[in-house]
């Protein structure tokens, strides 16, 4: 998968949150801050969800990578 999550992780982090608190305040299962921790497709439910939180741009808490950066 080519979307990344680090700009959400590192939200989280400098907003001193745990990732269980985080996954409270947005009420999402631990499920799925697995899948965003691990880089995985999630619902733009979730996304959606995530941004109206922290009142922010999809673009703010994930980002494209080509697949030859991956490597």
């Amino acid at each position: 998968m080519a979307i990344k999550y680090y700009r959400l992780l590192d939200m989280i982090q400098r907003k001193g949150l745990s990732k269980t608190e985080f996954t409270k305040l947005v009420g999402l299962s631990p499920t799925t801050m697995a899948k965003l921790s691990n880089h995985r497709p999630v619902n733009l439910e979730i996304i959606d969800r995530i941004c109206e939180t922290l009142d922010c741009q999809p673009g703010d808490i994930m980002e494209f990578v080509k697949s030859d950066e991956l490597n």
